[in-house]
């Protein structure tokens, strides 16, 4: 199982934010962005709301559980 993100659509259809920018807005570097955003590190239960916070989107919409 595992966790899955909107990230990059979301970041795209945010007037195209940068990694950087979304990095800057919720206190993380760029690199742990990266990594969110290709599912090769789960972010804290914190992060992920801070994430979607930045988007203006509820949780659920930024992730989801990927079963098998």
């Amino acid at each position: 199982m595992a966790i899955e993100n909107e990230i990059r659509r979301l970041r795209f259809e945010n007037s195209e934010m940068t990694q950087a920018e979304l990095a800057e807005r919720i206190g993380m570097t760029r690199q742990t962005v990266i990594a969110i955003e290709q599912n090769k590190y789960a972010p804290s239960l914190e992060a992920a709301f801070r994430i979607a916070d930045a988007f203006n989107a509820p949780l659920e919409q930024v992730f989801r559980w990927k079963r098998g």
